[in-house]
């Protein structure tokens, strides 16, 4: 993940650079885009961040070295539910979310009782029933 947190490290400056070009092309009068530019450099910090931290707490994987092989990367990557409804229905209280941006409020207090419910079926999949551990 070194690399990864260097390339989003990367983009920090760049960002910058671009914001202030912008700033002057536009005589500092598009707030909006300004703003923008500068938080897209505030996320690619806090990703970097988060891909550097990361990368201290796993090691090094095969892609960090020079000489890793291919099948030094095979194997389980980790814990995934294949029979998982529950996305399903956050992707639909989001849907319905946005839905009720552009129709209405009401829609939207209705897709935030739908996502609760999704959230904790989703976490707690593994805390009871068959698929318990």
């Amino acid at each position: 993940m070194k690399v990864e947190s260097k390339l989003f490290y990367m983009g920090i400056p760049f960002f910058l650079i671009v914001d202030v070009v912008y700033a002057f092309m536009t005589n500092w009068s598009e707030w909006v885009g300004i703003l923008g530019i500068l938080l897209v450099a505030g996320l690619a910090a806090m990703i970097g961040f988060y891909l550097a931290f990361t990368a201290r707490r796993v090691g090094d994987r095969p892609e960090d070295r020079p000489n890793g092989e291919i099948y030094e990367g095979a194997g389980e990557q980790g814990h995934f539910s294949p029979w998982s409804w529950w996305p399903l229905v956050l992707a639909s209280a989001c849907a319905c979310g946005f839905l009720g941006l552009a129709v209405g409020w009401w829609i939207v207090f209705i897709a935030a009782g739908l996502a609760a419910i999704g959230l904790v079926g989703w976490v707690f999949e593994y805390s009871r029933g068959d698929h318990a551990h």
